[in-house]
Protein backbone atom coordinates (compact mmCIF):
# COMPACT_ATOMS: atom_id res chain seq x y z
CA UNK A 1 0.00 0.00 0.00
CA UNK A 2 1.37 3.70 -0.51
CA UNK A 3 2.56 5.30 2.38
CA UNK A 4 0.70 7.51 4.62
CA UNK A 5 2.91 10.08 6.01
CA UNK A 6 1.22 10.97 9.80
CA UNK A 7 2.23 14.67 9.91
CA UNK A 8 4.10 17.08 7.36
CA UNK A 9 7.30 17.46 9.85
CA UNK A 10 9.85 19.29 7.57
CA UNK A 11 12.76 16.84 7.82
CA UNK A 12 15.38 19.93 7.25
CA UNK A 13 15.30 19.73 10.63
CA UNK A 14 16.93 15.87 11.71
CA UNK A 15 19.53 17.54 13.70
CA UNK A 16 23.60 18.18 13.90
CA UNK A 17 26.03 15.92 14.37
CA UNK A 18 26.78 13.36 17.25
CA UNK A 19 26.23 10.50 18.93
CA UNK A 20 22.73 10.98 19.86
CA UNK A 21 21.42 13.33 16.87
CA UNK A 22 22.74 11.76 13.51
CA UNK A 23 23.62 9.09 11.75
CA UNK A 24 26.73 7.74 9.83
CA UNK A 25 27.34 7.82 6.17
CA UNK A 26 29.33 4.56 5.77
CA UNK A 27 27.04 2.27 4.94
CA UNK A 28 25.58 2.44 1.67
CA UNK A 29 21.95 2.18 0.94
CA UNK A 30 22.01 -1.53 0.02
CA UNK A 31 23.95 -3.09 2.89
CA UNK A 32 21.93 -0.90 5.41
CA UNK A 33 18.83 -1.56 4.28
CA UNK A 34 19.86 -5.39 4.92
CA UNK A 35 20.67 -4.35 8.24
CA UNK A 36 17.31 -2.75 8.67
CA UNK A 37 15.56 -5.96 7.54
CA UNK A 38 17.71 -7.99 9.73
CA UNK A 39 17.00 -5.82 12.91
CA UNK A 40 13.23 -5.81 11.97
CA UNK A 41 13.49 -10.54 11.79
CA UNK A 42 15.49 -10.10 15.22
CA UNK A 43 12.64 -8.18 17.00
CA UNK A 44 10.11 -11.21 15.23
CA UNK A 45 12.58 -13.78 16.88
CA UNK A 46 11.70 -12.27 20.18
CA UNK A 47 8.66 -12.22 19.52
CA UNK A 48 7.87 -15.74 18.97
CA UNK A 49 9.45 -16.24 22.32
CA UNK A 50 7.51 -13.17 23.99
CA UNK A 51 4.26 -13.59 23.05
CA UNK A 52 3.33 -17.33 23.85
CA UNK A 53 4.52 -16.00 27.65
CA UNK A 54 2.14 -12.83 27.96
CA UNK A 55 -0.25 -13.20 30.00
CA UNK A 56 0.47 -16.37 30.79
CA UNK A 57 2.78 -18.33 33.33
CA UNK A 58 6.16 -15.85 32.56
CA UNK A 59 8.35 -17.48 35.19
CA UNK A 60 8.73 -13.84 37.22
CA UNK A 61 12.10 -13.28 39.54
CA UNK A 62 12.57 -10.44 41.17
CA UNK A 63 16.94 -9.48 40.40
CA UNK A 64 16.37 -6.78 43.12
CA UNK A 65 15.92 -9.58 45.56
CA UNK A 66 19.32 -10.60 45.48
CA UNK A 67 20.78 -7.17 46.35
CA UNK A 68 17.87 -5.51 48.19
CA UNK A 69 16.71 -3.20 46.33
CA UNK A 70 13.48 -2.06 45.08
CA UNK A 71 11.52 -4.45 43.01
CA UNK A 72 13.33 -5.63 39.38
CA UNK A 73 11.35 -7.99 37.59
CA UNK A 74 12.39 -10.00 35.11
CA UNK A 75 10.93 -13.25 33.23
CA UNK A 76 11.59 -16.18 31.16
CA UNK A 77 9.91 -14.37 28.42
CA UNK A 78 13.11 -11.65 28.76
CA UNK A 79 16.22 -14.05 29.35
CA UNK A 80 14.40 -16.54 26.30
CA UNK A 81 14.11 -13.70 23.56
CA UNK A 82 17.79 -11.87 24.29
CA UNK A 83 19.13 -15.82 23.69
CA UNK A 84 17.08 -15.82 20.79
CA UNK A 85 18.21 -12.90 19.44
CA UNK A 86 21.57 -13.59 20.03
CA UNK A 87 21.93 -16.79 18.31
CA UNK A 88 20.14 -15.27 15.41
CA UNK A 89 23.06 -13.06 15.29
CA UNK A 90 25.60 -14.71 16.48
CA UNK A 91 24.23 -17.12 13.28
CA UNK A 92 24.26 -14.68 10.28
CA UNK A 93 26.75 -12.31 11.56
CA UNK A 94 29.33 -14.09 14.18
CA UNK A 95 32.12 -11.04 14.35
CA UNK A 96 29.56 -8.62 15.29
CA UNK A 97 29.14 -7.43 18.97
CA UNK A 98 26.31 -7.95 21.50
CA UNK A 99 25.19 -5.70 24.25
CA UNK A 100 22.20 -6.62 26.38
CA UNK A 101 20.28 -6.49 29.35
CA UNK A 102 20.00 -9.86 30.38
CA UNK A 103 23.49 -11.10 29.51
CA UNK A 104 25.75 -8.75 29.40
CA UNK A 105 28.51 -7.16 26.73
CA UNK A 106 30.25 -9.95 23.81
CA UNK A 107 33.11 -7.92 22.00
CA UNK A 108 31.37 -4.41 22.72
CA UNK A 109 34.28 -2.83 20.55
CA UNK A 110 33.43 -4.63 17.64
CA UNK A 111 32.64 -2.59 14.47
CA UNK A 112 28.94 -3.42 14.20
CA UNK A 113 27.31 -3.81 17.85
CA UNK A 114 23.60 -5.04 18.30
CA UNK A 115 22.27 -3.23 21.92
CA UNK A 116 19.57 -4.91 23.17
CA UNK A 117 16.34 -5.02 25.56
CA UNK A 118 14.27 -7.94 25.03
CA UNK A 119 11.21 -6.82 26.66
CA UNK A 120 11.26 -2.86 27.86
CA UNK A 121 8.53 -2.34 30.14
CA UNK A 122 8.63 -5.82 32.14
CA UNK A 123 6.03 -4.16 34.54
CA UNK A 124 3.76 -3.83 31.90
CA UNK A 125 4.34 -7.28 30.55
CA UNK A 126 3.52 -8.77 33.86
CA UNK A 127 0.72 -6.85 34.37
CA UNK A 128 -0.75 -7.56 31.05
CA UNK A 129 -0.82 -4.39 29.88
CA UNK A 130 0.66 -4.21 26.19
CA UNK A 131 2.59 -1.45 26.36
CA UNK A 132 6.01 -3.53 26.64
CA UNK A 133 8.31 -3.25 23.53
CA UNK A 134 11.59 -5.13 22.34
CA UNK A 135 14.62 -3.01 21.72
CA UNK A 136 17.04 -3.55 19.44
CA UNK A 137 19.80 -0.98 18.35
CA UNK A 138 22.52 -1.29 16.28
CA UNK A 139 25.93 0.76 16.27
CA UNK A 140 28.30 1.03 13.68
CA UNK A 141 31.73 2.14 14.49
CA UNK A 142 30.33 3.68 17.93
CA UNK A 143 27.61 5.32 16.08
CA UNK A 144 24.09 4.23 16.36
CA UNK A 145 22.74 3.83 12.83
CA UNK A 146 19.44 1.41 13.10
CA UNK A 147 16.74 1.24 15.36
CA UNK A 148 13.82 -1.08 16.09
CA UNK A 149 10.98 -0.96 18.95
CA UNK A 150 8.80 -3.39 18.73
CA UNK A 151 5.63 -4.09 20.40
CA UNK A 152 4.18 -7.84 18.63
CA UNK A 153 1.22 -8.11 21.00
CA UNK A 154 -0.29 -5.29 18.34
CA UNK A 155 1.80 -6.08 15.42
CA UNK A 156 3.52 -2.71 15.36
CA UNK A 157 7.12 -2.83 14.14
CA UNK A 158 8.80 0.61 14.08
CA UNK A 159 12.44 1.08 12.79
CA UNK A 160 14.68 4.19 11.45
CA UNK A 161 17.43 4.56 10.40
CA UNK A 162 19.40 7.77 8.06
CA UNK A 163 17.39 6.30 5.29
CA UNK A 164 14.05 7.48 7.44
CA UNK A 165 11.10 5.91 10.03
CA UNK A 166 8.27 3.73 9.38
CA UNK A 167 5.90 1.39 11.03
CA UNK A 168 5.50 -2.01 9.29
CA UNK A 169 2.07 -3.77 10.40
CA UNK A 170 1.59 -7.13 8.50
CA UNK A 171 1.81 -6.14 5.17
CA UNK A 172 1.23 -2.16 5.81
CA UNK A 173 3.59 -0.05 5.91
CA UNK A 174 3.16 4.23 7.28
CA UNK A 175 5.87 6.51 7.42
CA UNK A 176 7.13 7.92 10.41
CA UNK A 177 7.42 11.79 11.17
CA UNK A 178 7.05 13.70 14.26
CA UNK A 179 4.99 16.72 14.40
CA UNK A 180 5.34 20.60 14.85
CA UNK A 181 5.32 21.90 18.21
CA UNK A 182 6.97 25.08 19.22
CA UNK A 183 5.00 26.21 22.00
CA UNK A 184 5.65 24.12 25.57
CA UNK A 185 1.97 24.93 26.47
CA UNK A 186 0.61 22.30 23.97
CA UNK A 187 3.23 19.83 24.45
CA UNK A 188 1.78 16.11 24.82
CA UNK A 189 4.32 14.24 26.74
CA UNK A 190 5.35 11.05 28.86
CA UNK A 191 7.50 10.04 31.31
CA UNK A 192 7.40 6.27 32.46
CA UNK A 193 6.88 7.62 36.53
CA UNK A 194 7.37 10.55 37.66
CA UNK A 195 7.94 9.11 41.69
CA UNK A 196 12.28 7.94 39.92
CA UNK A 197 12.74 11.19 40.30
CA UNK A 198 14.17 12.78 43.33
CA UNK A 199 16.29 16.12 44.57
CA UNK A 200 17.57 18.60 42.29
CA UNK A 201 15.69 16.29 39.33
CA UNK A 202 12.22 15.51 40.94
CA UNK A 203 12.08 19.97 41.29
CA UNK A 204 12.92 20.16 37.23
CA UNK A 205 10.49 17.20 36.59
CA UNK A 206 8.08 19.12 38.35
CA UNK A 207 8.79 22.65 36.37
CA UNK A 208 8.19 20.80 33.05
CA UNK A 209 5.09 19.51 34.20
CA UNK A 210 3.57 22.49 35.33
CA UNK A 211 4.45 23.69 31.64
CA UNK A 212 3.12 20.76 29.77
CA UNK A 213 -0.48 20.11 28.92
CA UNK A 214 -0.34 16.80 29.44
CA UNK A 215 1.59 14.12 30.78
CA UNK A 216 0.94 10.42 30.01
CA UNK A 217 2.66 7.65 32.58
CA UNK A 218 3.86 4.03 32.03
CA UNK A 219 4.37 3.84 28.65
CA UNK A 220 7.89 3.10 28.88
CA UNK A 221 9.72 2.89 25.24
CA UNK A 222 6.41 2.76 23.40
CA UNK A 223 6.24 6.22 24.17
CA UNK A 224 9.39 6.72 21.74
CA UNK A 225 7.49 5.08 19.69
CA UNK A 226 4.72 7.65 19.68
CA UNK A 227 6.65 10.65 19.52
CA UNK A 228 7.85 9.75 16.19
CA UNK A 229 4.73 8.19 14.91
CA UNK A 230 3.89 12.48 15.84
CA UNK A 231 1.75 11.48 19.18
CA UNK A 232 3.39 12.29 21.78
CA UNK A 233 6.05 15.54 21.65
CA UNK A 234 8.43 15.11 24.17
CA UNK A 235 9.33 12.10 26.37
CA UNK A 236 11.56 12.53 29.50
CA UNK A 237 13.19 10.09 31.50
CA UNK A 238 16.49 9.46 33.88
CA UNK A 239 18.37 6.65 35.40
CA UNK A 240 18.35 4.96 32.05
CA UNK A 241 20.80 2.51 30.57
CA UNK A 242 22.31 1.98 26.89
CA UNK A 243 19.93 -0.68 25.87
CA UNK A 244 16.95 1.60 27.15
CA UNK A 245 18.35 4.29 24.61
CA UNK A 246 19.88 2.66 21.74
CA UNK A 247 17.19 2.07 19.57
CA UNK A 248 15.19 5.41 19.85
CA UNK A 249 18.42 7.49 18.61
CA UNK A 250 17.80 6.34 14.98
CA UNK A 251 14.53 5.78 14.99
CA UNK A 252 14.06 9.25 16.04
CA UNK A 253 16.43 10.74 13.79
CA UNK A 254 14.69 9.35 10.86
CA UNK A 255 11.82 10.65 12.03
CA UNK A 256 12.80 14.08 12.11
CA UNK A 257 13.20 14.19 16.12
CA UNK A 258 16.12 14.33 18.36
CA UNK A 259 17.44 11.99 21.56
CA UNK A 260 19.34 14.36 24.00
CA UNK A 261 20.27 14.43 27.29
CA UNK A 262 18.90 17.37 29.67
CA UNK A 263 21.23 20.15 28.31
CA UNK A 264 20.18 19.63 24.76
CA UNK A 265 23.51 17.96 24.00
CA UNK A 266 23.91 14.37 22.47
CA UNK A 267 22.66 11.88 24.53
CA UNK A 268 25.88 9.14 25.55
CA UNK A 269 25.95 5.38 25.02
CA UNK A 270 25.77 4.87 28.67
CA UNK A 271 22.12 6.07 28.88
CA UNK A 272 21.43 8.22 31.85
CA UNK A 273 19.12 11.39 31.95
CA UNK A 274 17.26 11.42 28.43
CA UNK A 275 15.32 13.85 26.67
CA UNK A 276 13.11 12.80 23.10
CA UNK A 277 11.93 15.77 21.40
CA UNK A 278 9.71 15.07 18.34
CA UNK A 279 10.23 18.96 17.49
CA UNK A 280 13.68 20.19 17.93
CA UNK A 281 12.66 23.73 18.13
CA UNK A 282 11.36 22.48 22.01
CA UNK A 283 14.85 22.48 22.92
CA UNK A 284 15.50 26.26 23.98
CA UNK A 285 12.23 26.03 26.31
CA UNK A 286 13.36 22.72 27.79
CA UNK A 287 17.29 23.35 28.79
CA UNK A 288 16.12 25.86 30.84
CA UNK A 289 13.51 23.51 33.07
CA UNK A 290 15.82 20.59 32.72
CA UNK A 291 19.33 21.12 32.48
CA UNK A 292 19.73 23.05 36.47
CA UNK A 293 19.27 19.17 37.26
CA UNK A 294 21.45 17.70 34.87
CA UNK A 295 24.16 15.13 36.41
CA UNK A 296 27.73 16.29 35.17
CA UNK A 297 29.03 12.77 34.88
CA UNK A 298 26.05 11.54 32.03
Amino acid sequence: MPDVVFSNRDLACRGAPGYGWSMTDTLDHTRLAELEDFAVSLAHSAADVILPLFRADHGLTDKGAVTGRVFDPVTEADKGAEAAIRAAIAARFPDHGVIGEEYGEDRPDAEFVWVLDPIDGTRAFISGLPLWTTLIGLRHRGVPVVGVIAQPFTGEYFVGSQHGARLLRGSERWTLRTRPCHDLSQVLAATTDPHLFAGLEQEAYRRFHAAARLVRLGADAYAYAMVAMGKLDVVVERGLKSWDVEAAVPLLAGAGGRVADWTGAPIGRNGGQMLIVGDIGLLPALTPLLGPAADPQA
